[in-house]
């Protein structure tokens, strides 16, 4: 691990802590804190992400976002966990993945873990009032799953597709039931590319 900027050795000094998760080459958030396995220029702390988050408190993170990450963890409910351990009361977790129908997921043979719209169902509580109910799989559930969004990707140089599609995620995410019955009959149709999830940590 490499804590460029000796940001854990300063911890209890900041007033607030944002993580961003598996940034890349390029953040999303810029003043937030980035975390990755590789050693970008614009990467705070390196090293592997349950190793570094080890090293945070419980209760010491304000927000967490990620994008485009937890599709190449094996383990996304100990990462889930380890997230929400070192997030506080009210701390917000925003997760981007790809949604399981993005024809371009499986090219990556480094994506291990698929996503759809009630994943985080089975992990958090369900605020979004999903007609469909899944099991749970964590003992306490600590985290609420507050939004849902599909998201549609518009191709280059193709407006009037490009203005269908916007059309199309303000309909679809206008309503739960609307992205229910899109995930389970049209999905494949026009597959969606990504979905984001939004969380916070309710006890």
């Amino acid at each position: 691990m490499n804590d460029k900027n000796n940001f854990l050795l300063n911890i209890d000094r900041k007033k607030e802590i944002n993580l961003e998760i598996g940034c890349g080459s390029s953040k999303y958030n810029e003043d937030y804190i980035g975390i990755d396995i590789i050693d970008y220029d614009n990467v705070d702390i390196v090293g592997d992400v349950f190793e570094i988050l080890e090293e945070f408190p419980s209760n010491s993170v304000d927000s967490i976002f990620t994008r485009h990450f937890l599709e190449h963890i094996k383990d996304v409910k100990s990462l889930i966990n380890e997230f929400t351990r070192v997030l506080k009361v009210k701390g917000k977790l925003r997760v981007i993945v790809p949604h399981f129908a993005n024809p371009y997921y499986y090219s990556d043979y480094t994506h291990v873990s698929s996503f759809g719209l009630y994943s985080f169902c089975y992990l958090a509580k369900d605020y979004c009032n999903f007609k469909r109910k899944v099991p749970t799989y964590n003992k306490e559930l600590k985290l609420a799953l507050t939004n849902t969004k599909m998201i549609f990707m518009t191709l280059p140089n193709t407006f009037i597709y490009g203005k269908l599609l916007r059309l199309l995620t303000m309909v679809i995410n206008s309503r739960t039931c609307f992205k229910e019955l899109y995930e389970e009959r049209l999905c494949y149709v026009i597959p969606p590319y990504e979905l984001i999830f939004d969380l916070i940590k309710i006890k």
